[in-house]
């Protein structure tokens, strides 16, 4: 039995960004945002499998690619750092002929170059504890004072409070 002949210039399915199940499944990512979501999608299309600490991505470039402001990156970028997705391997700085260079990132679901394994800053990330919400005490108006209580206008004047009957 003869098996089929392999075809000239057979393309495949192109490249493709792929979210492991894991990652997805982490109470960092359940929890995330959408822009900080497409953020971390944009840097993952830029790892080409070797450059893992040597992604560049500016903030001008991310959000150009977003369709989003310049300014509104900056946080999705903080937020994925300080949830343990990705790490900085060196900073924006102002370059030695004061052209900018943007910063250098690495992804921490695989290990960056010169690392041995993976960071995975995500699983250990949990949401910070928050005070419970109390119930609000709303201000009383000036009627509701106790009978015999003297309250003083901001011009100084005091005036005493007289029950109702």
């Amino acid at each position: 039995m003869s098996s089929k002949p392999y075809r000239k210039g057979k393309r495949g399915a192109g490249r493709h960004v792929q979210l492991p199940e894991y990652l997805q499944a982490s109470e960092a990512w359940a929890t995330l945002k959408p822009g900080p979501r497409a953020l971390y999608i944009e840097l993952k299309r830029r790892y080409m499998g070797s450059n893992n600490g040597r992604i560049i991505l500016s903030h001008r470039q991310a959000a150009e690619a977003l369709n989003v402001h310049r300014n509104t990156v900056g946080a999705w970028f903080a937020e994925l750092e300080e949830r343990g997705f990705i790490f900085a391997t060196q900073r924006a700085y102002l370059g030695p002929s004061g052209i900018g260079q943007a910063a250098l990132w690495a992804l921490q679901e695989m290990p960056a170059i010169g690392e041995a394994s993976p960071r995975m800053g995500f699983r250990t990330w949990r949401p910070k504890m928050q005070k419970p919400r109390t119930k609000s005490l709303h201000r009383r108006h000036s009627e509701c004072d106790t009978p015999g209580e003297t309250t003083e206008s901001a011009a100084g004047n005091v005036t005493k409070l007289v029950p109702r009957g």
